[in-house]
């Protein structure tokens, strides 16, 4: 399945993410919490991906969110070994990331600084008891949605994470847009709207990032989440780059 999955993808992880303008997506993040990487994963891919939901022995968990209060849909987390590309875009995103990560730590205040290598930040949640792989795919079904929320599940947060829409808007579902919330200090939310298509990624924070005010810089906080599907199936692959304890 792995190299059917790499076939699926054309050209290489590294490639492909080599082909995006990182300063300008870096940019628009700090800008607005979230960016997108138009077309990350060809169609071909988005579907094998997607149909890896059906193999249970691939994930450790499912999560039903309805038994919980989190929305509507169902959701599970892979397990280790990740299949590819799913843990090669992980490891190739992650440096891409690092310096906004820690230019954001800074300006808030927080002490915590992410190393470049991926290997060293997993270790750092591993030693922290933090084992469990939190890359998931989300499957939704007409009427579902999921409530706005941040994804911590430990001390150790990278500030950043990715979704990627696998099924394409109109043809696959309706509805079921990305919503992301920004609660700003004595201020009323503020909404986004991503519109994605089929392999497209958007970049966003996972908890809170700073905004640059007339009184200098200040923090705030972020959730997301997915609109009520009105009709159809809708799967997304996330990808989380701090394991969970």
């Amino acid at each position: 399945m792995s190299a059917m999955l790499e076939a699926a993808l054309g050209d290489d992880v590294e490639a492909r993410l080599a082909a995006f303008d990182w300063p300008l997506v870096l940019q628009q993040l700090d800008a607005q919490g979230h960016a997108m990487l138009p077309g990350l994963l060809a169609p071909e891919a988005c579907d094998r991906i997607a149909s890896l939901y059906d193999r249970p022995a691939l994930f450790r968990s499912k999560v039903v969110m309805a038994r919980h209060g989190f929305g509507r849909g169902e959701y599970q987390y892979f397990g280790y070994p990740l299949p590819s590309p799913v843990g090669e875009l992980r490891a190739a995103l992650y440096p891409r990331l690092v310096p906004l990560a820690n230019q954001w730590n800074e300006t808030m205040g927080i002490g915590v600084r992410y190393p470049q290598r991926y290997a060293e930040f997993l270790e750092r949640c591993h030693h922290a008891g933090q084992q469990r792989p939190t890359p998931l795919l989300l499957r939704y079904g007409t009427d579902d949605y999921n409530c706005l929320h941040q994804d911590l599940y430990g001390e150790h947060v990278f500030p950043l994470q990715v979704a990627v829409l696998l099924s394409e808007p109109w043809r696959d579902f309706t509805g079921g847009e990305f919503v992301l919330t920004e609660q700003r200090p004595r201020m009323q939310s503020r909404p986004h709207v991503v519109p994605l298509s089929e392999g497209d990624a958007v970049i966003f924070a996972v908890h809170h990032r700073p905004v640059r005010g007339s009184r200098g810089s200040y923090r705030v906080n972020l959730r997301h989440g997915v609109s009520e599907l009105r009709s159809g199936r809708r799967h997304t692959l996330g990808i989380i780059f701090h394991d969970a304890s």
